[in-house]
Protein backbone atom coordinates (compact mmCIF):
# COMPACT_ATOMS: atom_id res chain seq x y z
CA UNK A 1 0.00 0.00 0.00
CA UNK A 2 1.34 3.49 -1.10
CA UNK A 3 1.78 6.01 1.77
CA UNK A 4 -0.26 8.94 1.62
CA UNK A 5 1.94 11.97 0.46
CA UNK A 6 3.84 14.15 3.19
CA UNK A 7 2.23 17.42 3.86
CA UNK A 8 4.44 20.73 3.63
CA UNK A 9 4.59 20.72 7.61
CA UNK A 10 5.61 17.04 7.87
CA UNK A 11 8.48 17.98 4.83
CA UNK A 12 9.63 21.09 7.01
CA UNK A 13 9.67 18.64 10.38
CA UNK A 14 11.85 15.73 8.52
CA UNK A 15 13.93 18.05 7.27
CA UNK A 16 14.56 19.77 10.52
CA UNK A 17 15.95 16.25 11.73
CA UNK A 18 18.78 16.57 9.78
CA UNK A 19 21.81 17.30 11.14
CA UNK A 20 24.75 19.66 10.05
CA UNK A 21 27.30 17.00 9.15
CA UNK A 22 30.12 18.65 11.03
CA UNK A 23 27.72 20.38 13.54
CA UNK A 24 25.38 17.76 15.04
CA UNK A 25 23.59 20.15 17.77
CA UNK A 26 22.46 22.15 14.58
CA UNK A 27 19.74 20.94 12.51
CA UNK A 28 20.12 22.19 8.40
CA UNK A 29 16.75 24.09 9.00
CA UNK A 30 18.31 25.82 11.87
CA UNK A 31 21.49 27.05 10.19
CA UNK A 32 19.21 28.16 7.24
CA UNK A 33 21.02 25.18 4.86
CA UNK A 34 17.58 24.86 3.67
CA UNK A 35 15.97 27.63 2.44
CA UNK A 36 13.19 26.85 0.46
CA UNK A 37 10.41 23.83 -0.20
CA UNK A 38 8.39 23.05 -3.27
CA UNK A 39 5.65 20.18 -3.02
CA UNK A 40 4.26 18.64 -6.17
CA UNK A 41 2.76 15.45 -5.59
CA UNK A 42 4.27 13.05 -4.52
CA UNK A 43 7.96 15.18 -6.09
CA UNK A 44 9.97 17.48 -3.38
CA UNK A 45 12.34 19.88 -4.47
CA UNK A 46 14.52 21.37 -1.83
CA UNK A 47 16.90 24.33 -2.09
CA UNK A 48 19.76 24.41 0.12
CA UNK A 49 22.16 27.19 0.24
CA UNK A 50 25.36 25.53 1.80
CA UNK A 51 27.83 27.84 4.39
CA UNK A 52 30.76 27.38 1.62
CA UNK A 53 30.34 27.06 -1.98
CA UNK A 54 33.19 24.23 -1.82
CA UNK A 55 31.22 23.11 1.64
CA UNK A 56 32.81 19.39 1.80
CA UNK A 57 29.71 18.02 3.50
CA UNK A 58 27.52 19.37 0.47
CA UNK A 59 27.17 15.61 -1.08
CA UNK A 60 26.35 14.09 2.27
CA UNK A 61 23.79 16.90 3.24
CA UNK A 62 21.64 16.08 -0.02
CA UNK A 63 22.25 12.29 0.14
CA UNK A 64 20.32 12.41 3.64
CA UNK A 65 17.71 14.82 2.09
CA UNK A 66 16.92 12.41 -0.44
CA UNK A 67 16.87 9.85 1.91
CA UNK A 68 15.00 11.03 4.70
CA UNK A 69 12.08 12.33 2.06
CA UNK A 70 11.99 9.10 0.90
CA UNK A 71 11.21 7.55 3.76
CA UNK A 72 8.57 9.56 4.70
CA UNK A 73 6.75 9.03 1.11
CA UNK A 74 8.34 11.46 -1.66
CA UNK A 75 8.68 9.09 -5.12
CA UNK A 76 10.83 12.14 -6.21
CA UNK A 77 13.31 14.44 -4.39
CA UNK A 78 15.38 17.19 -6.27
CA UNK A 79 18.01 18.91 -4.10
CA UNK A 80 19.06 22.11 -5.58
CA UNK A 81 21.83 24.24 -4.72
CA UNK A 82 21.93 28.17 -4.69
CA UNK A 83 24.73 30.26 -4.24
CA UNK A 84 23.17 33.47 -4.31
CA UNK A 85 22.16 35.37 -2.12
CA UNK A 86 25.39 33.55 -0.22
CA UNK A 87 24.77 32.00 3.25
CA UNK A 88 25.57 34.17 5.88
CA UNK A 89 25.95 33.68 9.80
CA UNK A 90 23.45 36.81 10.29
CA UNK A 91 21.06 34.21 9.52
CA UNK A 92 21.46 32.49 12.43
CA UNK A 93 19.65 32.82 15.71
CA UNK A 94 19.99 33.30 19.39
CA UNK A 95 18.77 29.78 19.70
CA UNK A 96 21.22 28.39 17.06
CA UNK A 97 23.78 30.57 18.45
CA UNK A 98 23.48 29.38 22.18
CA UNK A 99 23.22 26.20 20.58
CA UNK A 100 27.01 26.49 19.18
CA UNK A 101 28.12 28.06 22.63
CA UNK A 102 26.40 24.83 24.71
CA UNK A 103 28.70 22.41 21.99
CA UNK A 104 31.58 24.85 23.20
CA UNK A 105 32.50 26.27 19.83
CA UNK A 106 31.82 30.39 19.91
CA UNK A 107 28.99 31.39 18.18
CA UNK A 108 29.86 34.32 15.30
CA UNK A 109 28.96 38.14 16.54
CA UNK A 110 26.28 39.83 14.94
CA UNK A 111 27.93 41.74 12.52
CA UNK A 112 25.17 43.24 10.04
CA UNK A 113 27.78 42.87 6.65
CA UNK A 114 30.71 44.62 8.19
CA UNK A 115 32.52 40.84 8.05
CA UNK A 116 36.12 43.10 8.92
CA UNK A 117 35.00 44.35 11.96
CA UNK A 118 33.46 41.51 13.01
CA UNK A 119 36.66 39.11 12.29
CA UNK A 120 38.72 41.92 14.28
CA UNK A 121 36.80 41.50 17.38
CA UNK A 122 37.72 39.87 20.56
CA UNK A 123 36.15 36.38 20.27
CA UNK A 124 34.48 35.35 23.79
CA UNK A 125 35.96 31.69 25.09
CA UNK A 126 32.68 29.62 25.12
CA UNK A 127 33.51 27.96 28.31
CA UNK A 128 34.56 30.65 30.52
CA UNK A 129 33.19 33.22 28.46
CA UNK A 130 36.60 35.31 28.97
CA UNK A 131 37.31 37.71 25.88
CA UNK A 132 41.45 37.21 26.81
CA UNK A 133 41.95 35.02 23.59
CA UNK A 134 44.16 34.32 21.19
CA UNK A 135 43.51 32.80 17.47
CA UNK A 136 45.90 30.23 16.90
CA UNK A 137 45.01 29.38 13.31
CA UNK A 138 42.21 31.28 10.53
CA UNK A 139 41.52 27.71 9.42
CA UNK A 140 40.20 25.09 11.88
CA UNK A 141 39.02 21.90 11.04
CA UNK A 142 36.04 23.23 8.71
CA UNK A 143 36.08 25.89 5.99
CA UNK A 144 33.70 27.40 8.43
CA UNK A 145 35.27 27.66 11.52
CA UNK A 146 38.62 28.93 13.35
CA UNK A 147 41.12 27.51 15.59
CA UNK A 148 41.50 29.53 19.32
CA UNK A 149 42.96 29.93 23.07
CA UNK A 150 41.55 30.91 26.28
CA UNK A 151 44.21 32.36 28.06
CA UNK A 152 41.83 32.59 31.21
CA UNK A 153 40.83 28.78 31.28
CA UNK A 154 43.51 27.24 28.93
CA UNK A 155 40.77 25.37 26.82
CA UNK A 156 41.70 25.39 23.00
CA UNK A 157 37.57 26.08 21.31
CA UNK A 158 36.88 26.71 17.94
CA UNK A 159 34.40 29.27 16.80
CA UNK A 160 31.75 29.61 13.99
CA UNK A 161 33.87 32.34 11.42
CA UNK A 162 31.00 35.37 10.91
CA UNK A 163 30.08 35.11 7.18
Amino acid sequence: MKQPVPSLKETWQTLNTITDPEIPVVSLVELGVVREVALNGACAVITITPTFAGCPALHLMREEIVQKLSAIGFEQVDVLTVLNPPWTTEWLSDEVRAKLKHFGLAPPPRHSGDIELALQEAVTCPHCGSKDTLRDNAFGPTLCQSLHFCRTCQQSFQRFKPL
